[in-house]
């Protein structure tokens, strides 16, 4: 069975609540969907204000830090992601690695460190993890400070030859202001998240805090019997047509890892072709996948980040490699005005005080209709955020 492009890009924008915007109470669904990653800050609310009518940057910072049915942790890539509370045995535990399936591509760094404490990946991990079990009763404020905070825990509990070592100035970087412990232990974070040992708390001012999911919550997270089997279910049903490497990059997780965690559901998967490209869809997608509608001409700008964005196939949405280069970037990703599913441009937001500066560049023409309807979102956005539209540049 053969997939066309077109067809891909309806879908997936189903899949990601974006081909009409959701009532309120489908927040759950829409950030749920595959969760929304929170990078740059505030990611995440710009998200939901693309899928949810009405959405209020007080309603969505309301259900993270007040009624906490969505909830802020490490996650897939060891990226900051909101998703909702309910699924943390999705989100995070069953991104727990077996015997065998580690490093993540976020700890593989940690290999320095290990060599000149002459510790083992193991070892040190569980005594992360142990350090961590402080935050039960306590937040803290700042990455740096949980990072010095658990390298503190742990330097009292290592044997003695090793504290001078743990103290030593990172090899990472900011050596005045990082140990290698300090070092370590930010490495390890990741897998302690999984482990529901620390999740984001309410941000203050420009800093993050950090607690434990317990202390959070006031529990522990669900348990969820086929976790894993519904994140993988997620991803192919938000990025499918796919594959097991696809998954795997998706994850940050090992070639192992991905390898098991795609066969937990090749009994509810099928292949087709995509691109001329061997791939398989979730046999519950078919119809879908298959609808012969187009996408329509639905102009939305999305944020940095957008979990639509975030793909391989880049060609779904952008075929000109060139244009590309401009949407994903190694850092600092625009914004991108999506029109029926294509990235048909880029746009940024440049916020003083209480004024924000929007300038879109566009990849095809726009009709005069059109770029009336963009510049009318740009204001809807800075109304979102509380700013006002202070200029609107188009090119």
């Amino acid at each position: 069975m053969s997939i066309e492009t077109e067809q891909i890009r309806s879908h997936r924008l189903r899949a990601h609540h974006l081909d009409k915007k959701q009532p309120m109470t489908g927040m759950t669904a829409a950030a749920g969907a595959c969760g929304f990653q929170n990078s740059p800050p505030g990611a995440w609310e710009t998200a939901l204000f693309n899928r949810l009518e009405g959405c209020t940057l007080q309603a969505a910072q309301n259900a993270l830090y007040l009624e906490k049915s969505l909830i802020q942790a490490w996650s897939f890539r060891g990226a900051p992601v909101v998703f909702p509370t309910e699924q943390s045995a999705v989100f995070l535990t069953a991104l727990r690695a077996q015997e065998g399936e580690t490093p993540w591509i976020y700890t593989r760094g940690i290999t320095a460190a290990l060599d000149f404490l002459q510790m083992s990946f193991e070892d040190l991990l569980k005594r992360t993890e142990k350090a961590a079990e402080c935050l039960d009763n306590r937040v803290i404020k700042s990455k740096e400070a949980l990072d010095r905070t658990l390298a503190e825990v742990i330097e009292r509990e290592l044997p003695e030859e090793k504290r001078a070592l743990w103290r030593a100035p990172s090899m990472y970087g900011s050596p005045d202001r990082q140990t290698v412990g300090g070092a370590a232990v930010s490495f390890l974070l990741r897998p302690c998240s999984f482990a529901s040992l620390v999740v984001f708390g309410k941000r203050q001012g420009i800093c993050p805090t950090f607690t434990s999911f317990k202390n959070w919550t006031g529990g522990l997270p669900e348990h969820t019997p086929d976790a894993e089997k519904t994140l993988v279910r997620k991803f192919l049903h938000c990025y499918g047509p796919s594959t097991k490497e696809g998954l795997m990059a998706w994850l940050g997780c090992s070639p192992r890892q991905a390898k098991r965690l795609w066969h937990t559901i090749s009994d509810e998967m099928e292949p087709v072709t995509a691109g001329k490209k061997a791939a398989s869809i979730l046999s519950a997608d078919r119809d879908s996948l298959l609808r012969s509608e187009k996408s329509g001409d639905r102009l939305i700008l999305l944020g940095p980040h957008d979990p639509y964005l975030d793909i391989k196939d880049r060609q779904v949405l952008l075929e000109d490699k060139g244009l590309q280069k401009q949407v994903w970037k190694t850092v600092g990703n625009p914004g991108v005005v999506l029109k029926g599913g294509r990235a048909a441009g880029i746009w940024k937001a440049k916020t003083q005080k209480d004024k924000v500066e929007i300038s879109i560049r566009l990849f095809e023409a726009f009709r005069a209709a059109e770029k009336k309807a963009v510049e009318e979102l740009a204001g809807e956005y800075a109304d979102f955020r509380g700013l006002g539209l202070s200029s609107f540049h188009i090119e």
